[in-house]
């Protein structure tokens, strides 16, 4: 959270309903898919968007953005909205790369905030972060302000991964004194807890200092990554993403999806109910942009995945069968969390899996809602281990175990 919102932004019960969506540019082997998840925010203040060809270039430009708004979602609606445009502007129909591609990203970025700035009524709050994955045939461009991420994957393992806008790394820091303000409890003026974004104008009024050197920066870094046929696929979130799962689990987690064959909008909202089960309180957006080096389905993955469930959910009956009372969901959470389970995938256990077990043992009871529910209620509140969080291969939609 960019903010300084507290408990009295969180809703009673999740809402987990996504519509997960995704694309296909075969000619030149892109795919994506995108999904979001308002989860327990009371309001869902994050938007992204998808170009799978962009207006006046060649084959094989693309753009992508997730962006987490904060003190409301206007900020990151107008970026989904805008950026596109003003990046366009900018490349123009003959791009140089790769640094007047770089230079471009940040006078689009600095231009939609100054348009923003214009339309913006005095004195209102709201700002957003912002990640951006431009495609070329040639380079990856990857240009965040804040604390919404990107992570590529290239051969098998995290290849890059960007880093966050906070107060406290010292070129941030530096900026922030020089423009006369303070960081307290981590937070610039003691509010927002990244140092970059579009919008916060209160952040920008600085006197004699140029956009970029205000106490808030809606200026990106850049990072330009010559392309490779080992690169498998791009990663962009927000932060409520990872606030539940590191870097490198993260695309362990994407990789062994993908090798079961799942496409990549259906592999997003899994990702997201797993970062939900995990504990994430935040509003979740998740785009994954698959290029030709990415895994395809496999088999012995499919067959070690399909062994998985179907021993998992053996064991959730034998455990069922040897007791002399039927044990709660959360002792057989807690039981199976202190075994040897082989073949778990990256990021933890199969939580769906064990729950969904739970509950045929209920079939035909009014129980059984009760079970589906409250499986997801013990992981989110930390009642049970959240370790065994990760969705099984079928996808029950956490939309469907939520109050």
């Amino acid at each position: 959270m960019a903010g300084a919102d507290g408990p009295q932004s969180l809703l009673a019960a999740p809402r987990c309903s996504q519509r997960p969506h995704g694309g296909v540019a075969a000619s030149w082997g892109l795919r994506f898919g995108a999904s979001a998840a308002q989860g327990w925010r009371a309001h869902m203040e994050d938007a992204h968007c998808a170009w799978l060809s962009l207006p006046g270039l060649p084959p094989g430009w693309a753009f992508f953005a997730v962006l987490d708004g904060h003190g409301g979602a206007r900020v990151a609606r107008f970026g989904a909205r805008h950026l596109p445009g003003h990046v366009l502007e900018e490349l123009g129909p003959a791009p140089s790369e790769p640094e007047g591609v770089s230079q471009a990203l940040r006078r689009a970025f600095l231009n939609a905030d100054e348009r923003l700035r214009s339309l913006w009524p005095h004195g209102e709050p709201g700002g957003s972060t912002a990640v951006v994955l431009l495609v070329s045939p040639r380079f990856l461009y990857l240009a965040h302000c804040g604390d919404s991420r990107a992570v590529l994957s290239r051969a098998g393992a995290l290849a890059f991964s960007t880093e966050d806008h906070r107060p406290l790394r010292p070129r941030e820091r530096e900026r922030i004194y020089n423009a006369g303000g303070t960081i307290r409890r981590r937070r610039v003026e003691g509010s927002l807890a990244v140092s970059r974004a579009l919008g916060d104008f209160a952040y920008k009024g600085a006197p004699g200092r140029p956009p970029e050197l205000q106490l808030i920066s809606a200026e990106p870094e850049v990072a330009a990554l010559a392309r490779q046929t080992e690169d498998e696929f791009v990663l962009l979130a927000s932060d409520g993403v990872w606030d539940a799962m590191s870097g490198a689990a993260l695309v362990g987690l994407v990789a062994s999806r993908l090798s079961l064959g799942l496409a990549p909008e259906l592999l997003c909202a899994q990702l997201l109910d797993t970062c939900l089960c995990k504990g994430s309180l935040d509003n979740m957006t998740c785009i994954v942009v698959c290029f030709p080096g990415a895994p395809s389905a496999n088999e012995e993955a499919i067959r070690r995945e399909l062994e998985l469930d179907t021993a998992l959910g053996r064991r959730v009956a034998e455990l069922y069968a040897s007791a002399q009372e039927p044990p709660s969901l959360n002792t057989v959470f807690r039981t199976l969390a202190s075994e040897d389970i082989p073949h778990l995938p990256p990021g933890g256990g199969l939580a769906a899996v064990i729950a969904e077990a739970y509950s045929r043992l209920f079939q035909g009871s009014e129980e059984c809602r009760e079970v589906r529910i409250l499986w997801f209620v013990y992981v989110v509140l930390g009642l049970g281990p959240r370790a065994l969080c990760t969705l099984p291969l079928h996808y029950t939609p956490a939309k469907d175990l939520c109050s």
